[in-house]
């Protein structure tokens, strides 16, 4: 039971110029990008935007530039990515200040806490904040799974207006599907890029892919295909689209792994035309020469570019 939040919701990336400073004519011209390839949300601030790395004028920067690129297109949801509650809400004010249709929230992090504890988190940020509230369940970056019970009963109290799963566990997965089944205005969406038509034959509301940068058209013909409740074309679409995957792997252990794969994504972009640097936010290090080539072997065969 979807509300105004489904589809193909990619996590934008955040170019840089080769100088590291915040490219924004790439930024501009990636949103636009997406927007030709049929999204029906953009996801700011998130783990592919590299937020952790990012200063608070950064961030102001990146979303101001997405939310005039868009220009009321889809709706913009945006990562308050801070460690508690109070820090949450006061960086969830100012990006709803900026454009931000809704947040999405993590269960804190850095500072060690309880299943108790995550539902008065998720609840204060809720009664004090003027937007509809996702939760991005993010293990590998919070070190807590968000439990399917909690998340069930703040979907139904109104709480959460759904949930971004990343937590990489297809059994928990497939249990909320199961138990959120009647709650109104509450959508859930997967960020596994390489499962997404088993996702919404399930029952979920769209993907939030880091690839939907790459190929957001991709994406789209799945979910349009799902839809329209013809499975082998959208199976068909996602064996391509996770031929396409095999990016992250160019690295093969030289850089760390979120280097490989968002340096993957941004290095695509790089190739295609779409931004002008695959350049990482410091300290991590760019694609090479050699990982750039093997990437492009892989557009080609996909045919794009």
């Amino acid at each position: 039971m979807s509300s105004q939040f489904s589809g193909v919701i990619p996590p934008v990336v955040t170019p840089r110029h080769a100088d590291g400073s915040i490219d924004t004519a790439s930024l501009q011209n990636l949103t636009k990008h997406l927007l030709d390839g049929g999204v029906s949300g953009l996801f700011v601030l998130g783990s592919s935007a590299e937020v952790p790395y990012m200063t608070n004028a950064e961030r102001a920067q990146v979303v101001s530039t997405i939310a005039e690129a868009n220009a009321g297109s889809v709706p913009l949801i945006v990562g308050a990515n801070e460690q508690t509650t109070n820090r949450v809400i006061e960086e969830a004010k100012r990006v709803v200040d900026l454009g931000a249709d809704a947040i999405v929230v993590t269960s804190m992090y850095y500072a060690i806490g309880n299943a108790e504890e995550t539902e008065t988190h998720f609840r204060s940020i809720h009664a004090a904040v003027d937007a509809p509230v996702f939760a991005y369940d993010v293990p590998v970056r919070t070190h807590f799974k968000l439990p399917t019970d909690l998340l069930v009963r703040l979907g139904r109290d109104g709480v959460i207006a759904g949930v971004k799963d990343s937590s990489g566990d297809d059994v928990a997965f497939r249990q909320l599907l199961l138990a959120a089944r009647g709650i109104e205005n509450f959508d859930i969406f997967t960020g596994h890029e390489v499962v997404v038509d088993g996702a919404l034959l399930g029952g979920a509301q769209g993907v939030v892919p880091g690839l939907g940068n790459v190929d957001p058209r991709g994406y789209r013909n799945l979910v349009d295909a799902a839809a329209s409740g013809d499975w082998a074309k959208a199976a068909a679409e996602q064996d391509r689209l996770a031929d396409l995957f095999e990016i992250v792997y160019t690295p093969n252990g030289r850089v760390s792994g979120g280097a490989a794969g968002l340096g993957a994504f941004k290095t695509a972009l790089q190739i295609m035309g779409v931004i002008e640097s695959n350049t990482m936010s410091a300290p991590m290090q760019a694609l090479n020469e050699e990982e750039t080539t093997a990437i492009k072997v892989i557009l080609e065969r996909n045919g794009l570019v």
